[in-house]
C-alpha cells in the first residue's frame, strides 16, 4: 500500500517581488518535473493579495520526500531572494526523523515544523513503479 506524505509549506513574498518569484517558480517547477518522476503533486497557490505563497507536494513515500529535499537543496537558497520568510511546515504522514529535522534545520527554531499522523481514511494512489534517479 502506497503511504503519501504531503508538504504544506507556507511563505511571506518580499513586496514588489510577485512576478520575479513567478518566473522562478515556473522554472524550479520544471526541473522538479523533470528530475522527480515519482512526486505525484507539486503545486504553488498566491493568496489574494500576492503576499504569501503555499506550496503544497504530495509525495508517494518518504523516500521520495527526502529525495526532493536533497534535489532542490541549491534552488531554496535562491527562492529566499523573492520569499520574505517561511510562516509553517506541515507535514502530513509519517515522515522519517531525518526529513523532520531537515526541516527544523532549514526553517530554524522560530518557523513551526508541524507534523499530523494518519489515523482514518483511505486513499487510492497507486503504487508507482518508477524510483527516483540516485545522486
Amino acid at each position: 500500500m502506497v503511504e503519501p506524505l504531503i508538504l504544506i509549506s507556507t511563505y511571506t513574498l518580499k513586496e514588489g517581488k510577485l512576478e520575479d518569484f513567478k518566473h522562478f517558480s515556473e522554472e524550479m517547477a520544471k526541473f522538479i518535473e523533470a528530475n522527480e518522476p515519482r512526486l505525484i503533486h507539486f503545486e504553488q497557490y498566491i493568496n489574494e493579495d500576492g503576499t504569501e505563497v503555499a506550496r503544497v507536494q504530495i509525495h508517494p513515500d518518504a523516500d521520495s520526500m527526502a529525495f526532493h529535499m536533497q534535489l532542490i537543496r541549491e534552488n531554496m537558497g535562491q527562492a529566499f531572494e523573492f520569499l520574505d520568510a517561511a510562516k509553517s511546515y506541515q507535514v502530513y504522514g509519517e515522515p522519517s526523523g531525518a526529513i523532520v529535522e531537515q526541516l527544523n534545520q532549514a526553517s530554524g527554531p522560530e518557523v513551526p515544523v508541524i507534523v499530523k499522523s494518519k489515523f482514518a481514511g483511505f486513499n487510492r494512489l497507486p503504487a508507482l513503479a518508477a524510483s527516483e534517479p540516485t545522486s
